[in-house]
């Protein structure tokens, strides 16, 4: 739309170029309006320092967000293996009406009928010491038949029973209830272990991204310098081809050389987009968060810290708080409660039972002369003189009673617990071989450190070098005892020595950082809330 006014404009111009100002400028003002009009405005630009960027990270970061919910789903699963402790209620209510047939005359008639009313309930319970259980039940039913010898009709019936189960060996010390509670309560550990390091990984990278992103903005700035000094070269040969002391060929040479180092400039540029990008990948808690569209701009700048590294005290600190060991020591806690459910396994059931149960019966009572004969007497009742009979203990009866099961021949029990014992050996000598590998690492990078602060002065010492180099060479230049190549030559050299120092500084952070990964500590000094759970 904005295009089709720009051409009506324009004619409208053409038409009366006559009376207006002359058509070239003002074709020129149309073209510089309409391109302001469609350019697009510049991103919002915002200033981190290293800790902001580490701040937002740790608030905003994909990967954490996501891994901080495995804790709550670790919480979840306790709460699902607690459950199998919790008592469970199941109540039966039912009614049967049936028509039988007599077989003799004991059925009491030629056809008896009965009508039999149920309501049952109870509860069970696992508990947590000694494998134990808790079966409490509360049966009633109330019966009403045709036949003549029922003495009591409609009866009640009302029964309550205890039934209490010990095992004496397997499972004792534990069964596959307990088994599964302690497993995933150290599962949960291991999900706090999991978020612990990848916070700490997640830093670490943040960091090393803020300071790619600074090389790669100082870069740009030795870049520019450069590119300046090369157009100013080529001012300073034109003005010599003027006065006859240089050869046109030399400014040839020189607008080569500074077309070559825009070049360079182009590579830098993009380099610091990849290094923004792949900052804000970190900070950003998606794409329609506003620092997405922004232009980050580091504050802070690389600090020379030449203070030594205590390897052997950096070592005992990554063996204490590296997540990885922890991990596989919450591994090898977990191979151990295996391993114990595994030998249970292998034991004999042999299981104690006792059982105690309280009995009443109500109901109209009916007194015959003998059997089959007349009624002589009736006694009113119901269901309460059942329950009176309960809580009398008029009728008790208890069991106790043992059992004992144990196959014959090598059991797939036996097959399991070999299996997790090498397991268990296998983790051990693994975190054996995880402590060798982290005093090598840690090793490794406190060398690195020690490296780069020698590297760094190296390089310093280079660039100073290379200055003074360049320097001399003007000098020369300006007398007419050097040329345009050995000028060139020198800012070459200047510029190689520049990046070479930028580089070893970025290498010395990043050594400092990985010194500091290696041991799993933080910049943050321990401030970070991993996540508030509800798991016992």
């Amino acid at each position: 739309m904005k295009l089709v006014m720009f051409v009506l404009v324009l004619v409208g111009v053409v038409e009366t170029s006559g009376a207006q100002e002359p058509l070239e400028v003002r074709i020129a003002e149309l073209i510089e309006q309409a391109a302001s009009e469609q350019t697009p405005p510049a991103a919002r630009t915002v200033r981190l320092t290293l800790d902001e960027a580490v701040s937002r990270a740790l608030e905003n970061n994909l990967d954490i967000a996501v891994q901080r919910l495995n804790p709550q789903i670790a919480d979840l699963d306790i709460a699902s293996a607690q459950a199998a402790f919790s008592p469970t209620f199941d109540s039966t209510i039912g009614t049967t009406s049936r028509v039988q047939p007599s077989v003799t005359q004991l059925d009491g008639g030629q056809r008896v009928v009965s009508n039999t009313a149920t309501y049952n309930a109870g509860l069970t319970k696992a508990l947590k010491w000694g494998g134990a259980s808790i079966d409490a039940s509360w049966s009633n039913n109330r019966n009403a038949t045709t036949s003549i010898f029922s003495s009591f009709n409609p009866s009640y019936r009302s029964n309550v029973d205890v039934i209490y189960t010990q095992p004496l060996l397997r499972g004792f010390k534990i069964d596959s209830n307990r088994q599964r509670l302690q497993v995933t309560q150290l599962s949960r550990e291991l999900s706090d272990i999991d978020l612990r390091r990848l916070i700490t990984n997640t830093e670490a990278a943040v960091r090393s991204a803020y300071w790619d992103l600074v090389i790669a903005s100082e870069a740009i700035n030795v870049q520019e310098q450069f590119v300046e000094l090369a157009e100013d070269l080529i001012t300073d040969n034109q003005a010599r081809v003027e006065l006859g002391t240089l050869a046109p060929i030399d400014i040839i040479q020189s607008q080569a050389e500074a077309a070559q180092r825009r070049q360079v400039l182009t590579e830098a540029l993009q380099v610091r987009r990849t290094a923004a990008l792949i900052l804000k990948r970190l900070l950003v808690s998606g794409t329609d968060d506003l620092l997405w569209e922004a232009e980050v701009v580091p504050v802070d700048r690389p600090r020379f810290d030449a203070s030594p590294v205590n390897i052997e005290e950096a070592i005992r600190a990554a063996l204490a708080q590296r997540t990885d060991i922890a991990r596989s020591r919450r591994q090898l806690d977990i191979n151990d409660i295996n391993l114990r459910a595994a030998r249970d396994t292998t034991l004999p059931a042999l299981d104690v039972r006792a059982s105690y149960t309280l009995q009443g019966l109500g109901g109209t009572q009916f007194v015959r002369s003998g059997l089959g004969g007349d009624v002589g007497t009736v006694l009113p009742g119901g269901y309460v003189d059942s329950l009176n009979q309960l809580i009398g203990n008029d009728f008790p009866a208890w069991n106790v009673s043992m059992t004992l099961s144990y196959p014959l021949g090598q059991s797939a029990a036996e097959a399991s617990y070999a299996r997790a014992q090498i397991q268990a050996k296998q983790t051990q000598a693994q975190i054996e071989q995880m402590e060798l590998q982290i005093a090598t690492e840690v090793t490794n990078a406190g060398l690195q450190i020690q490296s780069s602060l020698r590297r760094i002065e190296a390089a310093t010492a280079a660039r100073e070098l290379a200055r003074q180099q360049l320097d001399a060479e003007q000098s020369k230049f300006e007398v007419g005892a050097s040329t345009n190549f050995f000028i060139v030559q020198a800012q070459r050299d200047l510029a190689d020595a520049q990046r070479a120092e930028l580089q070893t500084i970025l290498d010395h952070q990043k050594s400092r950082i990985e010194f500091d990964r290696a041991q799993q500590t933080s910049l943050t000094q321990g401030s970070i809330i991993i996540v508030s759970g509800g798991g016992n």
